[in-house]
């Protein structure tokens, strides 16, 4: 039976343990800049990189920069978003967030938090994910499949992102929330996944209150 461990010890175990397997402490979005990269995360969204991916590459040779997307027709930039999902309030958010970065930031997404946040469909997620890779601050980038492992590791007492936020930054050194994060996040992605994870091959398992949970109702 496994045997559960909690607070501290568990990130240590995941620094030790998940850390090592995925080291490109990195976004899976394709992105050439900063402001790419920005639009890129608006439009992750309930939506998947993969998807996001095969989008980016006609919308940013459209619009390019901040002040071309700025400029957009609406219309126009809902159509080439459309595969994202939730495309009417994305585009409005991507030509929003655009105009304010052109106005007041150069063109490039500003370099804190606190600023990111202010931006039109930017939340803490988002505002971790572009500061951490864009200007090397540390980042707890609470997304769905860290928020799922979180939970499922009982280091939360539920899959709540501000919990998650919260808790990481309360037991984990800083400088290594933004690895940690992109570790937890791909093992999400890849075996600990929403529907079947894959808890025989996981590195956790002898750590996790949830090993078999899942399972066991397949079988039943």
């Amino acid at each position: 039976m496994p045997q559960p461990v909690e607070g501290e010890a568990l990130l240590e175990l995941v620094w030790k343990r998940l850390v090592p397997l995925y080291p490109d402490a990195k976004p899976l979005l394709e992105y050439r800049d900063c402001f790419e990269l920005l639009c890129a995360v608006v439009l992750s969204a309930q939506c998947t990189d993969d998807m996001v991916n095969k989008v980016t590459p006609a919308l940013f040779a459209r619009w390019p920069d901040a002040a071309s997307m700025a400029a957009a027709e609406l219309d126009e930039l809902e159509a080439v978003v459309r595969p994202t999902g939730f495309y009417r309030n994305k585009a409005r958010n991507l030509k929003a967030s655009a105009a304010i970065l052109a106005e007041r930031h150069g063109g490039s997404p500003p370099g804190t938090i606190e600023e990111l946040v202010e931006l039109p469909g930017v939340g803490r997620k988002t505002a971790n994910l572009v500061a951490s890779a864009c200007a090397g601050l540390p980042g707890i980038i609470a997304d769905t499949h860290v928020i799922r492992l979180c939970a499922r590791l009982s280091l939360v007492p539920k899959a709540d992102p501000v919990l998650v936020e919260r808790r990481i930054a309360e037991l984990a050194p800083s400088a290594r929330w933004t690895a940690i994060s992109h570790a937890l996040n791909r093992h999400g992605k890849f075996v600990c996944t929403a529907r079947k994870p894959d808890c025989t091959s996981c590195v956790m398992a002898d750590a996790c209150p949830s090993f078999g949970s899942f399972q066991k109702k397949d079988r039943a």
